[in-house]
């Protein structure tokens, strides 16, 4: 059965390289920008680039943020869609959709922010890492992150451990970017797409 699977578009997310790693798995990606767009949609990818505040904003101004939160499927929040999902964030001192009870908060220490590059996952569970292994690298560019969290199925450690990945019924959120991320990348995508 052919999946309708649509991107969050808020001008606020690499959404062309998204689509591009759905188009290599086979589906077409459709876009959605209002809430009635999202009505035939099977799953939701929600990817997000740049500042939190300013994404939510946009995002509130056309209530996708409750369509988000309302959404019937599986929803895989990315980078900065993510950090949207959790209760808040300290990047704009912005309330967020509470999906994730976790805050999001700003590195701090004596190495480079942004976290950028790749580096390595452990600690990881469930679906959305079946045939990912241990140790595998994946590609971040982030400056916030969100904090151990008992809704953490995959860590990293930079500075700290800080949650990678996590879940939450049918919301999951990867801290990486999948689409970026090689191999594991697009086996997570593949999990996502066979949830």
């Amino acid at each position: 059965m052919k999946q309708h699977i649509k991107i969050i578009d808020y001008k606020a997310g690499n959404i062309a390289s998204v689509r591009y790693a759905f188009r290599r798995l086979g589906l077409e990606a459709g876009l959605a920008a209002y809430p009635d767009e999202l009505k035939k949609a099977d799953k939701l990818i929600f990817p997000g680039v740049g500042h939190a505040r300013a994404a939510m904003n946009i995002l509130k101004g056309k209530d996708m943020d409750q369509a988000i939160q309302s959404f019937k499927g599986p929803v895989l929040g990315i980078c900065l869609g993510m950090q949207l999902m959790a209760d808040s964030s300290e990047e704009g001192d912005m309330e967020g959709m509470g999906i994730f009870q976790e805050k999001i908060k700003r590195f701090s220490g004596n190495f480079k922010i942004p976290h950028m590059g790749w580096n390595s996952l452990y600690g990881l569970k469930g679906p959305l890492f079946k045939d990912v292994p241990e140790g595998s690298h994946v590609y971040f560019v982030h400056s916030y992150y969100m904090p151990q969290s008992s809704q953490a199925i995959g860590l990293c450690q930079y500075g700290e451990a800080f949650t990678a990945a996590c879940s939450k019924d049918k919301f999951f959120g990867v801290q990486f970017h999948p689409e970026k991320s090689g191999k594991p990348g697009m086996q997570i995508l593949q999990n996502f797409i066979d949830l």
